[in-house]
């Protein structure tokens, strides 16, 4: 996909350029952004660059993981960092970070709610996922504020530097924004899980 410009009213997001090096090296770190993403911890000046002279550009190149840098839109000032990986047919999972003296002024949760709008509207998402560790509550509240429904817990569903944990995983679907979805949804009548039903077997 071609690299993507996305404005709402505080906010800039766009790819990841080479001048952004130093400020994510910076922003990155903070022992919360270490202890709770998959960034190498300690994260050296070789991993800025490798995020983005090359993850970022062929993440976008060849569909994989589209990464924008979230900049205020007075000074240009990067204040987090927001990806849509691609995770199957018609599914992606959004992942984030805050640079830290920009918390708590709901930058995040206003970006999230922009990538999910161009996933829906553009990228032909038709489920966004989020998960993160069982905990991490200010992730948590983003993805509550920007519209995810809380699904449940994964046990063991997080892998993170060389330890499993469990995960909150939640979702957006298009219809959680008022938008159309390229297919239709049938959602469940009965999601009482104590209610035996047939016993079916997706194999051949």
């Amino acid at each position: 996909m071609e690299p993507t410009i996305l404005t709402t009213e505080r906010l800039l997001l766009r790819p990841f350029e080479p001048t952004d090096t130093d400020a994510v090296l910076h922003a990155c770190q903070d022992p919360d952004i270490q202890r709770w993403t998959s960034i190498p911890s300690p994260y050296e000046r070789e991993h800025a660059e490798g995020f983005v002279h090359r993850i970022v550009p062929d993440g976008w190149r060849f569909d994989t993981v589209y990464a924008f840098a979230v900049l205020t839109r007075g000074s240009g000032e990067l204040v987090a960092a927001i990806s849509s990986i691609t995770r199957g047919e018609g599914a992606a999972e959004v992942g984030f970070w805050a640079a830290k003296r920009h918390r708590g002024r709901g930058y995040v949760t206003e970006a999230v709610r922009a990538v999910a709008h161009w996933a829906f509207t553009t990228a032909g998402v038709e489920r966004l996922e989020w998960r993160a560790e069982v905990g991490n509550d200010a992730s948590r509240a983003v993805a509550e504020k920007a519209g995810f429904v809380i699904e449940g817990v994964q046990r063991s569903g997080i892998a993170n530097k060389g330890v499993r944990r469990d995960g909150w995983t939640g979702a957006l679907l298009p219809s959680d924004l008022g938008l159309p979805t390229v297919r239709p949804y049938l959602p469940a009548k009965d999601l009482n899980p104590r209610r035996p039903g047939p016993v079916v077997s997706g194999g051949a």
